[in-house]
């Protein structure tokens, strides 16, 4: 599949009710920014490197209010498995910060994405691996499409593709610092969860 022909966040091919095929999508969404930045330079380099901080924000807030919860409570050694995943994001959001303090054109810019890569698709499969396929067996419809609800209101905060008119210098300082970006996301799924 094309990145062109792949879906993205803003699309809402997902089904509704399926919060394990909503993050799925949201990691493929992931994969094709990393891609995007990799191969792009410039103005639009640094445009594309904007919406995956913004995605992989959204996208943690998300897991961190929705999935890790419910793995941490339903899961044989639930507890280990999300301290697993925490570590790994915690670390992943240093080495974001340190990126975002960086001209998408230093040389030093690229090596450090490719690492941050590695370590996202690292923590990806773990969270397919071990979350995902649980809360796939032992989840019941309700419980799913309340989750669901939780992340599509969290990637209402991030869309992966520029809207015309949006993406300004003017626009990305409205949305401020990641940090506050993932205070209303973590509000926004609060609310659509019913916290």
């Amino acid at each position: 599949m094309s990145p062109i022909d792949t879906p993205h966040a803003g699309d809402d091919n997902a089904p509704d009710d399926d919060v394990v095929s909503l993050l799925m999508r949201q990691h493929g969404d992931i994969r094709n920014l990393f891609d995007e930045v990799e191969r792009s330079t410039g103005d639009e380099r640094r445009e594309a490197f904007r919406r995956l901080v913004r995605l992989l924000a959204v996208h943690e807030t998300a897991e961190e209010e929705v999935v890790h919860p419910f793995a941490r409570r339903s899961m044989p050694g639930g507890e280990d498995v999300v301290e697993d995943r925490l570590a790994e994001e915690h670390a992943a959001k240093k080495a974001l910060a340190a990126l975002d303090g960086m001209d998408t054109d230093d040389p030093g810019f690229m090596p450090q994405l490719l690492a941050l890569r590695a370590d996202v698709q690292a923590h990806a499969r773990a969270e397919e691996r071990y979350e995902f396929t649980h809360i796939r067996r032992s989840t019941d419809s309700a419980r799913l499409a309340a989750m669901a609800r939780g992340v599509k209101a969290a990637e209402a905060m991030a869309p992966t593709r520029p809207h015309p008119g949006v993406e300004s210098a003017a626009a990305n300082v409205a949305l401020g610092p990641v940090a506050a970006l993932m205070d209303r996301t973590k509000d926004a799924v609060r609310k659509a969860m019913g916290h």
